[in-house]
């Protein structure tokens, strides 16, 4: 059995653990490796020192919401695109701003989705970020019929590469984001565009939905959430 003596040591299993891992893993999961019990600090300085590194290569090492993992550094991203067969699923407007609307305003019902947006929401919307992983429904409001409450999971602040929602940016920032993209010649303007059309940006690899005014930059945090290094 390979023997264990300096944090080097340690680091490798660590590496070596991440890497093979196909999803994040959290501390508690990490802890499993070693027979040996550590404390947080001595965690905290092997997670700090493996990110170091690999600080200068094409793959990072990062806490998100469920745990660490390894990923592709957004500049990257591009160039392994070209790799790709398939392009990576377009959400409409509904969808998107649904999602937005969640992530801002959770835990929200159906029919508070509706008033924001003003439009009825199809149960396909909903079924198209519960399928994605994005949502899920976390309780009931205590109100006649009883409504589900939706809000984000977990594997919603993974795919957008945050660990808590108050790493989520403001909708201001997003709004400069979006007058930031170039415009191409044959764009269609927003207000042409149809309810079952894409209107997304980039941010941190991920697509979030565009600003709407009827969006407030207000959102609940979960003071539950992973820690410095859970």
């Amino acid at each position: 059995m390979l023997q264990l003596y300096k944090p080097d040591d340690y680091k490798r299993v660590l590496e070596t653990a991440l890497l093979a891992a196909p999803e994040p893993l959290p501390l508690a999961e990490l802890k499993k490796l070693f027979e040996d019990p550590f404390d947080d600090d001595t965690w905290r300085t092997l997670l700090d020192d493996l990110r170091c590194d690999w600080a200068e290569r094409g793959v990072e090492l990062v806490q998100l919401s469920s745990g660490w993992r390894f990923q592709t550094r957004p500049e990257y991203q591009i160039f392994l695109d070209r790799l790709k067969n398939e392009r990576p699923p377009r959400y409409s407007r509904a969808v998107m701003e649904t999602l937005a609307i969640i992530a801002y305003r959770q835990p929200v019902t159906r029919g508070d989705i509706e008033d924001i947006r003003g439009v009825a929401v199809s149960p396909n919307v909903i079924k198209t970020l519960e399928g994605r992983g994005w949502v899920d429904t976390v309780g009931h409001r205590d109100s006649p019929g009883r409504p589900a409450l939706y809000a984000t999971t977990r594997k919603f602040l993974d795919d957008l590469g945050l660990r808590s929602l108050s790493e989520l940016p403001p909708l201001a920032e997003i709004e400069r984001m979006i007058d930031a993209q170039p415009n191409e010649a044959n764009e269609i303007p927003a207000e042409a565009v149809e309810p079952s059309q894409p209107v997304t940006v980039q941010y941190n690899g991920a697509e979030i939905p565009a600003q709407s005014d009827a969006f407030s930059p207000l959102y609940q945090t979960d003071s539950a959430q992973i820690g410095p290094i859970s």
